[in-house]
């Protein structure tokens, strides 16, 4: 045992897309799982359990059930999507890739919509959003996911630049979309536009500003939790705006990253060798065993930077919206990203920026939103800029046939939270002291699928 037998090769043959490759557009949301009296979350156990929730929903729709360690976590369905647990009782439902945002937005709310409906029989609410508006971390019921114990141990031993994991793994959740690259050419222009874009785009969706049920001036919760669960492998991916943001460069990131766990021989899980993934490249585990290409995706699925590159671009930046406004988020990321001119005009605007200032404004951000700074520059106007070339990146989709002319509705509540100037979060804000009367039923009333 010791030295991998991995090559360069094999490493980037988990970025390399497919020879049939083309612009899908694939989604994930996270969800809440929640009593619509308090807001809590759902334990796992019990009548009115996850687990309860989970057995009801493999036996009603047609799919494969996923355990870990003997307990039912999810649900692969026929489609090839995916409703799956997270650590705080969170589900997360990855819908199959779409070749267009219509479609894949429809299908997100079919399934949420079903969702919410076997959630409603044990009486729960799915609640979408970014954070568990009135669960503490301490107090947040833990899920049987046993990647969950080395996690939270890894996190503890960071000291303070760790110290809001758990608030991630308790209380964390998103909208996220996965768009695709067609050649390592594309791959390289598109994680540096997107890499670029992500602090303006988060600060234009800060949308989690309660906690435990109570303001305390944040406006994003899940942005200032990322900002210390981990910098060396959260955050703005570094190697795309500071060099070729190319495979190698992308590897070469990766390598000085540790595993947080990993899977030995016999399929057990352990903490990883507290060394960079290189050096276990060429030493192995403490275990005697080598690393594997599994071993290696399984590092890049511990990588949570505000893109996060593999096959696809999985975009993590912002904050999820109120339930009536997700098409917005795929709608902006696929108008930037999959129109050529439109990309090359967000990255001529916002590649100017060094990663310091970069990463200085995800510092912001949380706090700020939209007033943020991007080196000298409001991120108001920059976000502004991003939506007028989303639409119009999606306007050509649509003339070329690409997408469906309904997509370009689904950029106006951009427009009016910025005409306005007030994100999602500063209105959830107003409304729980106003019409919600700081009251979790009418917030989750409010705000359920």
């Amino acid at each position: 045992m010791g030295r991998s037998t991995l090559r360069r090769d094999d490493l980037r043959s988990l970025f390399t897309p497919p020879t049939t490759a083309s612009e899908q557009v694939g989604l994930e949301i996270e969800c809440g799982v929640v009593d619509p009296e308090t807001g809590l979350g759902a334990a796992f156990g019990g009548r009115r359990g996850i687990k309860a929730v989970l057995a009801a929903l493999l036996a009603e729709w047609e799919g494969k059930a996923q355990y870990n360690d003997g307990e039912l976590i999810g649900v692969e369905l026929a489609d090839g999507g995916l409703i799956g647990l997270e650590h705080g009782g969170q589900f997360e439902y990855s819908a199959p890739p779409a070749a267009d945002v219509v479609t894949a937005v429809d299908e997100l709310r079919r399934t949420m919509e079903r969702l919410a409906e076997l959630l409603g029989r044990f009486g729960l609410a799915l609640l979408p959003g970014a954070t568990l508006p009135f669960d503490r971390v301490e107090s947040a019921p833990l899920m049987p996911l046993s990647r969950g114990v080395p996690m939270r141990a890894y996190f503890a031993g960071l000291g303070a630049v760790g110290s809001r994991a758990p608030g991630i793994l308790s209380l964390s959740m998103s909208t996220q979309v996965h768009l695709d690259p067609l050649s390592e050419e594309d791959f390289a222009q598109k994680l540096r536009m997107l890499t670029a874009a992500s602090p303006v785009v988060a600060a234009l969706f800060v949308n989690s500003p309660l906690y435990a049920g109570e303001l305390d001036g944040l406006l994003s919760h899940r942005s200032y939790d990322w900002l210390r669960t981990d910098p060396q492998r959260c955050g703005v991916l570094r190697a795309a705006l500071e060099g070729d943001a190319d495979f190698d460069a992308v590897i070469d990131w990766a390598l000085r990253r540790r595993m947080i766990y990993y899977r030995d021989r016999a399929g057990r899980l352990r903490p990883g060798p507290d060394m960079p993934f290189a050096a276990v490249l060429e030493q192995g585990f403490d275990d005697g065993g080598t690393v594997t290409y599994d071993h290696w995706v399984s590092h890049m699925t511990q990588i949570w930077t505000h893109v996060r590159p593999r096959r696809t671009l999985e975009l993590r930046a912002p904050d999820g919206p109120p339930y009536p406004y997700i098409s917005a988020v795929p709608a902006l990321w696929t108008g930037l990203c999959y129109h050529p001119a439109s990309r090359a005009a967000a990255w001529e605007l916002l590649g100017r920026y060094g990663v310091a200032e970069q990463e200085a404004a995800t510092e912001q951000l949380p706090a700020e939103g939209l007033r943020t700074l991007l080196g000298g520059d409001r991120v108001h106007e920059l976000a502004a800029e991003l939506v007028r070339l989303a639409r119009e990146g999606m306007r050509a989709r649509v003339a070329a046939g690409l997408e469906r002319p309904k997509v370009l509705e689904y950029l106006d509540p951009l427009d009016e939270v910025l005409e306005t100037g007030q994100t999602f979060a500063e209105r959830c804000a107003a409304r729980w002291e106003t019409d919600l009367a700081r009251d979790p039923r009418r917030y989750v009333a409010a705000y359920r699928v």
